[in-house]
């Protein structure tokens, strides 16, 4: 009872302490809600029409891409152009996929499973499949077979560490491939629907027909805008400022920013270049005597030893006298050239073998590999080996072309080693087996190019590099830079330093890299973090090392009028050049229609436009002038224009023929040739213009 009235007595007190209590767990619900909102916010890394995609997502693409491409090339290193090229064929792919199924759902278009199953593994396979190196057989083709294979493989379970790796790539290469393959199907129905709901009506028709007749012959004097000397004409500010305004749309812009840098190139010194020398001479002896030069190759040269026998079209140029004039044993260098010590040695002469052979297999899955003993006995009985493939072999493609694999060289990627070496071996109709897990196989010798004499060489091969004490010094100089602008202008700290200020104008979020620094990306993502007048650390962009400073930051939607105010100045400079020899052409011109006068009154000459009709690319040798096209193919034969205001001057155009036709009008074919410019160009042009007209958020930035 008294602890009642004791809660009682403190009752108000209680009710702000539990209202406090019950803010706080509201508040820290919100905050905590709040954080995973904004964590959400942060991980998007574009939104296109309100469809966000996380960054996990967009990598996981990113992913399957690369997986592509090391498949497809063989290539495990992706090199930096090479990435770059990705991701951006990643965001342009995804910005389209984004919008064609937006538009798509609106028109109820849709990929069926079923649709999807025939182009991916059905009786229409997409050539998106067909045409990928890892679905063909020996001879090239492709191979259902071996699609089938891939596809039971990548649903295995994985056996060890190796194998998961494996399978998660098979997984993302097929993700990849579906996703393409669906994409296509899809945009091939949208193509098909909007090129069948346009069409060309009979007067369209005839107005092509008509503008593809006029095919003429000319003569021309064409007078430079060079020919006006720019001291001539005069462009003041206002008339820059009045067409600025006036054409303000033609320089719309993206934020961008404008960077100072300096570069310190990570090169090898004075020292490496001594200790390399050093190297490469305390290994000539044992180069020479070693009788495991294999071992000795592959543990200090760059280059393994691949035991290629190299004849006089492929061996290094520069070995080639060394190579074809010396003996087993004879030792070549050490030689410094092109930053490289080399060291060769002839392991073996006289040899003579051809470059490339030919050959035709019969493949026996393991089930029929009890077979191969009576098909060799029946080959080697003069049995037809096309018809014995075509019977017995389980590569159809191959099958289908009497068992012919093709033309092979010693240096044959993707074909099992132990192949090459029998091929090489064996002379011309000789027989031999190969045998794998995948099967035996009976593979006949059907031809040899001509033998060549080669050597075999071990060779061994140094470059000089910057030490680790090398690049040290070389980043500290670079931090003691960066350092130093906290106490002086940048300028001032390069000229004191001796070093080069390099000005990249006007780089764009989407910018790969910084005009030609490789790995810069991140100089970029940098400077549109921080304010004008910023300077960087450090950045490491492969073997160079950059410091840099944001020198202006553009949000305007519009370029300003000073970063275009020289290239408005030369074109009303041009417009003022061209209405002067306008009136000193007409001036001289004249009545003569051969136009002679006209070329020796400016010392020009008078050439010739062949063949030129409305729809032509270019006027003769002039290149791309479509107002004279335009006009010249209006005029009657020996008629002389006017002078003409063009691209690259001022022309006066005399027509000294029209070519007259046979051809009659045909209201069909026309409406075929319009529609097929319209199936070609159509479905693009609308993608950009969708993508143009998008609200799409990029943030890749914040990522990459």
């Amino acid at each position: 009872m008294a602890t009642l009235e004791k809660i009682r007595s403190k009752g108000v007190l209680l009710i702000v302490v539990v209202g406090v209590a019950l803010l706080s767990f509201i508040i820290g619900d919100f905050l905590t809600q709040g954080s995973t909102f904004f964590s959400q916010s942060r991980e998007t890394v574009a939104v296109v029409n309100g469809e966000k995609i996380n960054i996990a997502e967009y990598q996981e693409l990113i992913d399957q891409i690369v997986v592509f491409q090391k498949y497809e090339t063989g290539m495990q290193d992706i090199d930096e152009v090479t990435m770059q090229q990705m991701r951006a064929f990643v965001w342009d792919q995804y910005v389209r996929e984004q919008l064609l199924n937006e538009e798509a759902k609106k028109m109820g278009l849709t990929v069926t499973k079923e649709e999807l199953s025939d182009r991916l593994i059905g009786n229409n396979i997409h050539p998106m499949i067909q045409q990928r190196r890892f679905f063909v057989d020996e001879s090239g083709r492709f191979s259902r077979p071996m699609l089938i294979q891939f596809l039971n493989f990548k649903d295995e379970e994985a056996e060890d560490p190796s194998m998961e790796q494996a399978l998660q790539e098979y997984r993302k290469l097929w993700k990849f491939l579906e996703r393409t393959v669906k994409y296509s199907i899809l945009q091939e129905k949208y193509n098909v629907l909007l090129t069948k709901a346009i069409g060309a009506n009979t007067l369209e028709a005839k107005a092509n027909f008509e503008s593809s007749l006029p095919v003429i012959d000319a003569n021309y004097v064409v007078q430079p805008y060079f020919a006006v000397p720019d001291a001539e004409v005069s462009v003041s500010d206002k008339e820059i400022k009045e067409y600025y305004n006036n054409q303000l749309a033609r320089f719309r812009q993206e934020p961008n920013v404008s960077l100072k840098f300096v570069s310190f190139d990570v090169q090898p010194q004075q020292e490496d270049f001594t200790a390399a020398e050093e190297f490469i001479n305390s290994l000539q002896d044992e180069f020479t005597t070693s009788t495991d030069i294999v071992e000795l190759v592959n543990q200090n040269s760059d280059i393994p030893y691949t035991g290629r026998n190299y004849n006089a079209q492929t061996v290094p140029a520069h070995l080639k006298e060394f190579a074809f004039g010396n003996g087993a044993g004879a030792v070549y260098g050490p030689v410094f050239q092109n930053n490289t010590y080399t060291m060769a040695k002839i392991m073996e002469t006289g040899i003579s073998s051809p470059d490339s052979v030919r050959l035709r297999h019969i493949f026996l899955t393991p089930d029929a590999e009890s077979k191969s003993d009576s098909i060799i006995g029946a080959i080697k009985g003069g049995a037809d080996f096309g018809a014995l493939a075509a019977q017995y072999s389980a590569v159809e493609q191959t099958a289908a072309n009497g068992g012919e694999i093709g033309w092979l060289t010693e240096d044959t990627q993707g074909l099992d080693k132990g192949i090459l070496n029998d091929a090489f071996a064996k002379g011309t109709n000789e027989v031999f087996t190969f045998k794998n897990a995948q099967g035996t196989q009976i593979i006949q010798v059907m031809e040899k190019t001509a033998p060549r004499q080669k050597v075999k060489l071990a060779i061994l091969e140094r470059s000089v590099i910057a030490s680790s004490k090398t690049e040290s010094k070389i980043y500290n100089d670079a931090k003691r830079f960066a350092a130093s602008l906290n106490e002086q202008p940048f300028d001032s700290a390069s000229a004191k330093s001796n070093l080069m200020v390099r000005i990249a104008d006007e780089v764009y979020r989407t910018n790969e890299q910084v005009m030609n620094i490789p790995q810069s990306r991140q100089i970029v993502r940098w400077a549109f973090e921080n304010s004008k007048g910023e300077h960087s650390d450090v950045f490491e962009c492969g073997k160079q090392l950059v410091v840099a400073i944001v020198a202006e930051k553009s949000e305007s939607k519009y370029r300003e009028l000073n970063k275009v105010a020289d290239q408005i100045r030369n074109e009303l400079a041009r417009d003022k050049k061209a209405a002067i020899l306008i009136a000193k052409m007409a001036e001289k011109k004249g009545s003569d229609t051969t136009l002679v006068a006209l070329a020796q009154a400016f010392d020009q000459e008078v050439k010739k436009a062949s063949g030129i009709s409305y729809t032509s690319g270019q006027f003769g040798l002039a290149g791309w002038e479509p107002a004279v096209i335009g006009k010249a193919t209006s005029m009657k034969a020996n008629e002389v224009s006017a002078p003409i205001k063009g691209n690259n001057g001022v022309y006066v155009v005399a027509v000294t023929n029209v070519q007259k036709t046979d051809r009659s009008f045909d209201a069909a074919a026309e409406k075929i040739n319009l529609a097929s410019r319209v199936m070609y160009t159509m479905p693009n042009s609308i993608m950009m213009d969708m993508m143009d007209k998008a609200e799409i958020e990029d943030n890749r930035l914040n990522f990459y």
